[in-house]
């Protein structure tokens, strides 16, 4: 038991804050009262923490009048007062927090017998409650100090340093695909919760997809979570964007010659790459953390990028309204982000009401329960194409005239080339406005306005192949 607890240790820490009050400052950022093992060591730091938030003296008698002396006698007071002076405080406080991490470790593997065997529940709510207690276990146990301004300044330099050896470039993240968005955004960065956002058939999943080809091509690991569309079919669209075989051709195995053996030579450089698809269509948050977790142990898949489509199709962990479950979805991206060190990409669907604006450009409020996502987000970035809305009216203008028995000619043109904007509608650490980019409707393909891509797109880590080169994608792992 010496090992998840030491009362002298204990007894220790809290003589050096009654000695020493201005220590608590540093204690306080790695410890909390249920930290401590012995009941009555958990009351006096409690009162201890009570004090020094009410601006109070930490002294024996201001303890003595707060704590009841049935939990403290003052036996334990007085071997606290008599413990032997320490130097390094901090150092005795992280082997509190050791001793307490290991103590819930331990509470846990009696958790894990009771809904395995006694509790009458499914494996998968049996994996979601230990996942959930694990999380909790693993996000306390993060302990972070303050920094003082030399560290601070010191690591600003070191970051300022590392972009001037890139040598300017616009491109610091895992790239977006698109040049003019890794010039406005200058990619997708570590930590990064990305939000992309639209109405139905605009074109966000295929948006998405094009961006995580042009990450794989570039020899990163990407995770893909599907929860509305199989793996078989992202990859008909991956494989329509990569080859330029149209979607319906590659539906139907309609092709000739030549395009068999363009879909034959990219199958060939498939399994060359790190995509991995989960398509069961149910997650939450728990499940999607640990399954990244899973596949980011292994430095091979050289993870650089998670994508999840779409947020409001993962399921919540608790029986909470809608709203609260979408706010600790959206947090836990975010959370997990920064921990991985990688960029999060979510797609999220935007609410009816833009329909009946004249303009129907998205905004902010437009999300679905947008406050905990715009908060939490780094990026939002809504996909908007007016050709769509276009095409409909002109469908509703020429069906309305049929209802009437009068003849109408629809206006519209069904272009094989549709304009798209991408709308910065947020973005943390950058300016926000509007990327335009040609969508190519039978290839299911976002690309590059033609006079806007000046230059090669500048990838710091690895080059990018051209979007009309032969490239290589890999077909999805299902998990």
């Amino acid at each position: 038991m010496d090992s998840i607890y030491s009362v002298n240790i204990e007894r220790a820490v809290l003589s050096s804050v009654l000695f020493n009050p201005d220590e608590i400052e540093d204690i306080l950022g790695i410890l909390k009262p249920a930290d401590f093992y012995l009941p009555a060591h958990q009351k006096i730091f409690d009162v201890m923490v009570r004090l020094h938030n009410s601006d109070m003296p930490i002294d024996e008698e201001f303890i003595r009048k707060r704590v009841d002396s049935k939990d403290v006698d003052d036996s334990i007071l007085l071997e606290i007062l008599s413990a032997n002076p320490i130097t390094n405080t901090l150092a005795y406080a992280r082997e509190i927090k050791d001793g307490a991490v290991k103590r819930e470790l331990a509470t846990l593997a009696t958790t894990i017998k009771k809904v395995a065997i006694e509790d009458e529940v499914t494996a998968n709510d049996a994996l979601d409650v230990v996942q959930g207690e694990l999380y909790k276990i693993s996000t306390d146990s993060a302990t972070s100090e303050l920094k003082d301004m030399e560290v601070v300044t010191n690591d600003t330099l070191s970051y300022i340093k590392k972009m001037k050896e890139l040598g300017n470039k616009h491109l610091i993240g895992e790239t977006t695909g698109f040049y003019d968005l890794d010039k406005r955004t200058t990619g997708f960065n570590e930590g990064d919760l990305v939000i992309i956002a639209a109405r139905p058939a605009m074109g966000k999943t295929a948006l998405v997809l094009n961006m995580a080809l042009k990450n794989v091509e570039a020899g990163k690991g990407v995770i893909f979570f599907s929860l509305e569309m199989p793996a078989e079919q992202l990859m008909l669209r991956m494989l329509a964007a990569k080859t330029s075989i149209p979607l319906q051709n590659l539906r139907k195995g309609d092709m000739d010659d030549n395009q068999w053996s363009n879909l034959n030579r990219a199958f060939e450089d498939l399994n060359t790459k790190k995509l991995f698809v989960d398509d069961g269509g149910s997650i939450n948050i728990n499940q999607l953390r640990a399954r990244v977790r899973k596949l980011a142990q292994n430095e091979d898949n050289n993870i650089s990028m998670v994508i999840i489509d779409y947020l409001q199709l993962m399921q919540g962990t608790g029986n909470k309204d809608r709203h609260q479950e979408v706010s600790d979805i959206s947090r836990g991206l975010k959370m997990l982000a920064r921990e991985m060190k990688i960029p999060i990409l979510a797609l999220s669907q935007l609410n009816r009401g833009l329909e009946n604006r004249p303009d129907k450009r998205p905004m902010l409020s437009d999300l679905r329960e947008s406050g905990a996502i715009e908060q939490d987000a780094d990026i939002i970035m809504f996909v908007y194409r007016d050709d769509v809305y276009k095409e409909r009216d002109e469908a509703r203008k020429e069906k309305e005239a049929s209802d009437k028995g009068e003849e109408y000619k629809s206006k519209f043109v069904n272009k094989p080339v549709e304009e798209a904007e991408i709308i910065i509608g947020k973005q943390r650490n950058g300016p926000i406005g509007t990327v335009k980019l040609d969508f190519q409707k039978q290839y299911t393909r976002f690309v590059d306005k033609e006079n806007s891509n000046d230059a090669p797109i500048e990838v710091v880590f690895e080059s990018i192949s051209d979007t009309n080169k032969e490239t290589n994608v890999e077909i999805p792992n299902i998990l």
